[in-house]
């Protein structure tokens, strides 16, 4: 459909609570979700929240086979998730270095959740229910955070862990 211009942190439309979806046979929600998609892939992300386009709904998309951005990562299934749900599945957390569209240029390292189950809907609001570890939990941990206003930078925990990709990272190819 069309690549939309992606917000980038300092935008007060990040940091507002998502609304949840109430219609699924809405051609604009299938819009949404084809621009996102478009959007997503133009930026060589692995996921990307409806509010990081301006649109202030409780969608996320996410999934990746292999990403030049996170190069050890294992696959994460292609999935529009909406109205998610989040619960840890216990109290583990780990450490990982995390980016994001809305942050070009920087990374940290976050704590997640190890184990998280995920419930919500897909497009067609068919019933979404996985318990998920490793990557695929940060993913969709990260994603749904911001339909709460929060990007990775608010839940650095240690500043020596942060700064420009291209420091700490210099063997990564520039995206």
């Amino acid at each position: 459909m069309a690549i939309r211009e992606i917000l980038r942190m300092g935008d007060e439309r990040l940091l507002h609570v998502a609304e949840p979806v109430t219609q699924f046979d809405d051609p604009l929600l299938q819009n949404l979700v084809a621009d996102m998609r478009d959007t997503m892939a133009a930026a060589g992300g692995v996921g990307l929240a409806a509010p990081q386009i301006g649109v202030g709904l409780q969608v996320v998309i996410f999934g990746v086979g292999r990403s030049e951005r996170y190069p050890d990562a294992e696959p994460v299934p292609e999935t529009i998730l909406i109205n998610p749900i989040l619960t840890p599945m216990a109290d583990d957390e780990e450490l990982g270095w995390e980016g994001c569209l809305s942050v070009p240029g920087l990374r940290g390292e976050v704590p997640r959740f190890t184990h998280v189950r995920y419930r919500g809907f897909d497009l067609q609001g068919h019933p979404i229910d996985r318990t998920v570890g490793g990557f695929h939990a940060r993913v969709v941990q990260h994603e749904c955070d911001h339909l709460i206003g929060m990007l990775f930078p608010m839940r650095v925990r240690d500043f020596r862990r942060f700064g420009f990709t291209e420091v700490l990272f210099p063997e990564l190819p520039r995206l």
